[in-house]
């Protein structure tokens, strides 16, 4: 059977129900989103990279924020992080520094990175001694919100001080969830995260959404996570949800989102549908 496996719940025949969103008159200023799950290899990158490129197709101006350590969404968008004298972790451990200086420009338009390599690492104990220590990340793009119209910040899987910069320089959190078991029982923890940080912390901070990742609509495991996931969590879980494909790992090997790589594919059209429910929900510009 085919691993192109159909993009949403919604299906291609209903798009008009999440309709095309309006071209902006300027940029800025920029809704902060953390990509967030302390479970690892849920397709937060992916998502990250998949959701920038469709929100730039439709005009918006989108800077990736790489804050994982592996610097997957850094080489994912066909940055050489080795190549770098200045990534986030540069500008966290030095006020100094020009964020201009960081940011690359990827090969789609409309859509930069502040790139991060293994070095970011250290910052997690370098933090630690520092005044103001979840704030490091918002003076970090205090510089450029006026300048883009939506950060997504793809944070490192786990709950630690470089996640708390995150959802402290964050407006919303998108939280994708694959749909197993084992990723399902960490959602719970991970909101109780979001409700600390906003209530110690950040109050603006408020859950966006979570998005069914890594879908096999064949399995009755996939279907029961999912109906699981939407019975607890209600609306907070976008009605479009992203199938299992191997255009995925193919636009990663490939450097490229797959809505360049593979613009007509079933996950493309998923991501762009994504993009716009992001905008229509009010979680974008």
């Amino acid at each position: 059977m085919s691993d192109d496996l159909q993009p949403s719940l919604l299906g291609e025949e209903d798009e008009s129900l999440i309709p095309l969103p309006a071209p902006l008159n300027g940029h800025g200023p920029a809704r902060v989103i953390a990509m967030c799950n302390q479970k690892g290899g849920v397709g937060k990158t992916t998502t990250v990279i998949n959701l920038g490129a469709a929100l730039a197709e439709y005009g918006r101006k989108v800077l990736v924020v790489d804050f994982d350590p592996q610097g997957a969404a850094t080489v994912g968008l066909g940055i050489n992080s080795l190549d770098l004298d200045t990534t986030v972790y540069t500008l966290l451990m030095s006020s100094g520094r020009n964020i201009h200086d960081a940011i690359c420009h990827t090969k789609i338009p409309g859509l930069d990175v502040l790139p991060a390599n293994i070095d970011l690492s250290a910052a997690e104990v370098q933090l630690v001694n520092e005044v103001a220590r979840e704030n490091a990340l918002a003076r970090v793009l205090r510089p450029v919100l006026d300048e883009y119209d939506v950060i997504l910040i793809d944070c490192q899987p786990s709950l630690g001080l470089l996640t708390v910069n995150a959802l402290t320089a964050a407006h919303g959190v998108i939280v994708p969830v694959a749909t197993e078991f084992f990723a399902l029982r960490g959602v719970a923890l991970l909101v109780d995260t979001i409700e600390t940080v906003r209530d110690r912390i950040n109050p603006r901070l408020h859950m966006d959404g979570i998005v069914p990742t890594m879908v096999d609509p064949r399995t009755l495991h996939s279907k029961e996570v999912l109906e699981r996931l939407r019975e607890t969590f209600k609306d907070k879980v976008y009605r479009t949800q992203i199938n299992r494909t191997v255009k995925f790992p193919d636009a990663t090997v490939a450097t490229e989102p797959i809505t360049t790589h593979a613009p007509e594919h079933a996950g493309a059209k998923a991501y762009r549908q994504l993009a716009r429910e992001v905008i229509s929900r009010g979680e974008a510009p």
